[in-house]
């Protein structure tokens, strides 16, 4: 599939370097916000924001240093994609959104969803950070594990990342289900060309919340997910089989926490399920968006 004509990539100065983003749908539509994680960008949206266009005005902003986002000289902390991210909205005057998230993105959605409950609209997120207690939490396999540990260790992480470029060239196709095209690769390896390109792909592993390091992050996330716990707004949980940091088992159980949640099983999947299911999503995304606003229209005249 090609991206949709109607879908453009933009560019916003945003701080001090530019955030690039995909945009589409009718502008006076609820905005949707698709939010990426680690190593993608927008582009792991493209199938998917067509579905989602004919009722939400949808945008996919290229986190700070990813995708054909500037790379200012910054740590690129979770603090960073916070500023960055907030600015971004700020410049384009979004006053509301359905947040739709993945991986790291799930982690920012949280964290906006907590400070500003009254700009989302509902929340959709899959394969989501939250602090782990272990790094049995983490991930379910052993290799997986073993591999993010030397992410984190001085020395070896650089080598494997900014040198071996091995987030791009093994974790993210060992994590979608299907065969990336060559085309496909291409796109994922076009902003990470050189080693110190790279260095935003290796500061997010350092970034995990585990057994409360790092201390900032793990807090700021903590209170995030009691936010959440206690929140009101629709959600919906998308899950694949077997998942990668989120089980079918897990899935169900921390859906059946939250207030207003229900849980899709995708059917076969891994991390990075927009790869792998991205009709499925999208249309599950258009469906859920058009029920919302169809209820709340509904509302409006009875009231």
């Amino acid at each position: 599939m090609n991206t949709h004509p109607e879908v453009a990539i933009h560019h916003r100065r945003t701080l001090d370097s530019t955030i690039a983003y995909r945009e589409g749908g009718e502008p006076d539509a609820p905005v949707a916000l698709l939010l990426h994680g680690n190593p993608t960008s927008s582009y792991i949206w493209r199938n998917i924001l067509p579905l989602v266009a004919p009722v939400a005005h949808v945008i996919a902003p290229d986190l700070i240093g990813f995708g054909q986002s500037g790379k200012p000289d910054i740590a690129y902390r979770f603090a960073d994609h916070i500023r960055y991210l907030d600015a971004f909205i700020d410049n384009l005057g979004i006053a509301s959104a359905y947040l739709v998230a993945q991986d790291w993105g799930t982690a920012l959605a949280f964290h906006l969803a907590a400070r500003r409950q009254d700009f989302v609209r509902g929340l959709v997120f899959m394969e989501f950070i939250r602090p782990m207690a272990n790094w049995v939490e983490f991930h379910q396999t052993t290799a997986a594990r073993e591999t993010f540990n030397k992410f984190r260790t001085q020395g070896e992480g650089e080598k494997m990342i900014l040198d071996g470029n091995a987030f791009i060239e093994h974790v993210l196709p060992g994590s979608i289900m299907r065969k990336l095209g060559d085309e496909e690769m291409d796109a994922y390896r076009a902003p990470f060309a050189t080693a110190e390109s790279r260095r935003p792909i290796l500061a997010l592993p350092r970034e995990l919340p585990i057994m409360g390091e790092p201390e900032d992050v793990w807090r700021t996330l903590a209170a995030a997910h009691q936010a959440l716990a206690a929140s009101t707004y629709p959600k919906l949980l998308l899950f694949g089989e077997p998942g990668a940091l989120v089980t079918p088992a897990f899935a169900k159980s921390f859906a059946a926490t939250l207030k207003g949640c229900r849980a899709l099983n995708l059917g076969p999947g891994l991390h990075y399920l927009q790869e792998d299911h991205a009709s499925t999503i999208g249309h599950a995304i258009s469906g859920w968006i058009a029920g919302i606003e169809t209820a709340g229209r509904g509302e409006l005249h009875a009231a």
